[in-house]
């Protein structure tokens, strides 16, 4: 957007309007009825319209021009003039969203002074919505385990097309960085990435936030599925979306448009949507909190996103960037970390995912000391709060059994998690151990410890049954 649009039904008004403008150093268009005004605007969006409220052998008149550019093309400030200016007519024209009213004949120095303004507020406009929109997570894309390639492959399948995405997978493990990645590879990385995080949204205010409100009070205050024209909303938690909500996002996936709270026109829009859950949709459904058909339409292409216990080999890049996150973001010392603590946190139990990970890094930087290495001592050790800190520690049980039963017990703990570590990668596992892989094997099968596919990756359990009969 770089010109200026002058709509006016008199010649010379508009091409004076032309002139003064071009002197200033404003590209120029002009239109004479409201069908060269629509066409204009279509073909490509102005960065200022300066609007005649009454047009001649037009079908649209000036208000109702404002109405269709603040509904599709909300950005551009809309300078309205008359020869007929009234306070009504003012009045209503801003409730409809105009930047300022100007009555005919119009003073020069005044419009100058008023165009300018409103360029600078449609740049101020432009440039917020660029910031908040941007995407800053797309670089979190970390990871070379067969879980993490087989997610990445499966994003990058739909990252072209306009196909509905469903993302699943357990909280923390980084479903809103697998949307903004499609987001940023695809041909509407340019437009805006908005996330309706349906879980903190109060249900009595979901319809307002989501399609906007209108009132004789406030005006025109756009929703967020109005702020995502053009780009992708991403409805994160979208389990917990209020089942009359669901019926209304339905009919706008149907017909891409959708009323104001408190408004009468349709507002339309064209939107990619995303969304991610870490419930079960079709439990969700039988207990009648989500709507089948609304599942059908989001579910179009869906895409698991696997755990941080299904791809421990990642653990130590992710842990590399988060420290260099820390570095950058909030000053905290660039710290590598050393070979036991890697060790360490690869056999944690991580049941926030790549999240607590996130978390548990700048912890240790804040408190810890000095810019050596990270050791394993400064990992959470308190077994009292294992399950919230990530920290492995073996049953007290094994106090209570037979010396040769205790080392049996600890060896098979010890191999499921070192195997499961490397994703069930036999040659690494047996280099880590010290062991020979053909030795390994025949450990793990007297251990009744065996390996299966899980999200692409190889994961290691123990079989009961081969475990009781070695015993």
């Amino acid at each position: 957007m770089s010109d200026i649009l002058i709509v006016d039904d008199e010649r010379d008004i508009r091409e004076l309007v032309a002139d003064i403008l071009e002197d200033e150093g404003y590209p120029t268009r002009m239109a004479g009825n409201s069908d060269d005004c629509m066409a204009a605007i279509n073909t490509e969006p102005p960065a200022l319209l300066i609007l005649d409220i009454w047009l001649k052998d037009s079908r649209m008149d000036g208000i109702d021009i404002l109405k269709s550019v603040k509904r599709d093309n909300p950005d551009v400030p809309v300078v309205i003039i008359s020869g007929h200016g009234n306070i009504e007519i003012a009045v209503a024209a801003i409730k409809q969203g105009a930047y300022d009213f100007i009555e005919k004949p119009f003073n020069i120095d005044q419009l100058l002074v008023v165009i300018r303004r409103a360029m600078e507020a449609s740049r101020l406009r432009r440039e917020n919505s660029a910031l908040r929109h941007r995407d800053t997570s797309v670089a979190d894309m970390i990871g070379t385990s067969v879980a993490f390639r087989g997610l990445l492959s499966n994003l990058d399948k739909v990252t072209k097309s306009n196909g509905r995405v469903m993302l699943t997978g357990p909280a923390g493990s980084g479903k809103e960085i697998a949307a903004r990645y499609v987001h940023a590879h695809s041909n509407r990385a340019n437009a805006p990435f908005v996330t309706v995080n349906c879980a903190s949204i109060e249900p009595e205010r979901m319809e307002e936030v989501l399609f906007g409100r209108e009132s004789p009070e406030r005006g025109v205050e756009s929703g967020l599925l109005e702020q995502a024209h053009g780009g992708v909303v991403y409805f994160d938690e979208v389990a917990d979306m209020p089942i009359v909500t669901q019926s209304k996002i339905l009919r706008v996936l149907v017909d891409q448009q959708f009323q104001r709270v408190g408004g009468n026109d349709k507002v339309r829009v064209d939107l990619r949507v995303i969304s991610s859950t870490t419930k079960n949709l079709e439990e969700e459904i039988r207990a009648e909190r989500f709507r089948q058909e609304l599942f059908h339409r989001l579910n179009v292409v869906p895409i698991a996103v696997p755990s941080l216990e299904e791809r421990r080999e990642d653990i130590p890049e992710l842990a590399a960037h988060f420290i260099q996150v820390c570095n950058a973001n909030q000053g905290l010392p660039l710290r590598p970390l050393s070979d036991e603590a890697i060790a360490l946190m690869q056999t944690m139990v991580w049941p926030g995912n790549v999240r607590q990970l996130k978390n548990l890094v700048e912890r240790v930087l804040i408190l810890g000391e000095g810019t050596g290495p990270i050791e394993a001592h400064e990992l959470p050790s308190d077994e009292d709060k294992k399950a919230e800190e990530g920290r492995v520690v073996l049953s007290g049980a094994l106090a209570t059994l037979p010396l040769r039963e205790a080392r049996e017990a600890f060896e098979r703990e010890y191999l499921l998690t070192q195997i499961n570590r490397f994703s069930g990668n036999i040659s690494r596992t047996a280099s880590f151990v010290g062991m020979e892989r053909s030795a390994l094997h025949r450990k793990l099968k007297s251990l009744g410890v065996v390996t299966s596919s899980k999200s692409g990756a190889r994961v290691a359990h123990v079989d009961e049954q081969t475990a009781e009969a070695a015993e």
